[in-house]
């Protein structure tokens, strides 16, 4: 009998160093260019509103490929250039690094948010928190996994209750901090009950309870929770908003056409597609949410006007 957050735990930490997680699904920023480059924009301007310190962290939790982080920084090379901040990622696949490191070369690593040194940091966690370990309550009762099976100790009819320890501390950890972060992920806006762990395995949805380390598990991320942990440990946040409202706010569509325009009609049409695809609310624009955690002291970031 395993708990079901160790049990997730334990299949993501093997899903992650041994598979490719691209062969299953696909995130923002492999679908389009610009997302990294808004999301490299954003992190320049509040590097700007903290009155541009020098000796400046950009952080990345779980950075794929390399892929955001590497629009990011080509994009504030070209429009921000006195941004050069020290890039530190928190990435714990041995081979994930590797690929990461071809493409960002002088970053360092890091296992956890916590190793993360001291010091102004602009921090950014894009489908990062959706694959950390939940727990499940219902009732009295607590989810535990036995042979490919969830079951319930003790057992209980009352509607299911998730929380997910691990991201609440990190949170609260980076408001304690006072670092700006921007957090981008799926979930409601309010929390709620019920079961939200899936599992995606060659690109389709699978049992999460069965062969451990196949599959990717995810759950939604509670932003209700995070708001409620970053206020608690000083921090104003802004949010949760949709993703495709803050996109498109910071540009999402502008961008894209004037990309397009450069390119032969069929790239121009998939490249649109792709920024649909980010921000219509029947796709990613409305499940996906975007919620920033900044120092009280800072105004509201870009994308979250109201």
């Amino acid at each position: 009998m395993e708990r079901l957050d160790a049990f997730m735990a334990r299949a993501n930490a093997a899903y992650y160093a041994t598979r490719d997680p691209f062969a299953d699904f696909t995130t923002s920023p492999e679908i389009s260019q610009v997302f990294g480059e808004l999301l490299g924009l954003w992190a320049a301007v509040m590097w700007r509103e903290m009155g541009s310190p020098p000796g400046i962290l950009l952080a990345e939790a779980g950075p794929g490929r390399g892929t955001l982080m590497a629009d990011a920084l080509r994009a504030t090379a070209q429009a921000a250039p006195d941004f050069r901040p020290a890039l530190h990622l928190v990435e714990s696949s041995p081979r994930l690094r590797a690929i990461q490191a071809g493409k960002l070369p002088g970053a360092v690593w890091h296992e956890s948010v916590e190793d993360l040194p001291p010091g102004p940091m602009v921090f950014l966690a894009n489908e990062f928190l959706d694959a950390l370990p939940i727990r499940q309550i219902r009732g009295e009762g607590e989810a535990f996994v036995v042979d490919g099976e969830r079951v319930w100790s003790p057992d209980s009819d009352a509607p299911i209750q998730e929380t997910c320890d691990v991201a609440i501390d990190i949170v609260r950890a980076l408001a304690a901090r006072g670092a700006t972060a921007l957090i981008l992920d799926y979930g409601p806006s309010e929390s709620a009950p019920g079961d939200s762990v899936q599992a995606i395995r060659d690109g389709a949805p699978a049992d999460p309870f069965v062969d451990p380390g196949t599959a990717d598990l995810t759950a939604h991320v509670d932003f209700a929770a995070l708001a409620r942990a970053a206020r608690a440990a000083g921090a104003n946040v802004h949010g949760p908003t949709p993703q495709g409202k803050f996109l498109a706010s910071l540009g999402l569509f502008q961008r894209t056409g004037i990309l397009a325009r450069t390119q032969p009609p069929a790239r121009a049409g998939a490249m649109i597609q792709a920024a649909q695809r980010l921000a219509e609310p029947d796709r990613m624009g409305r499940l996906f949410k975007a919620m920033a955690i900044c120092h009280p002291g800072l105004p509201t970031p870009p994308g979250f006007e109201a």
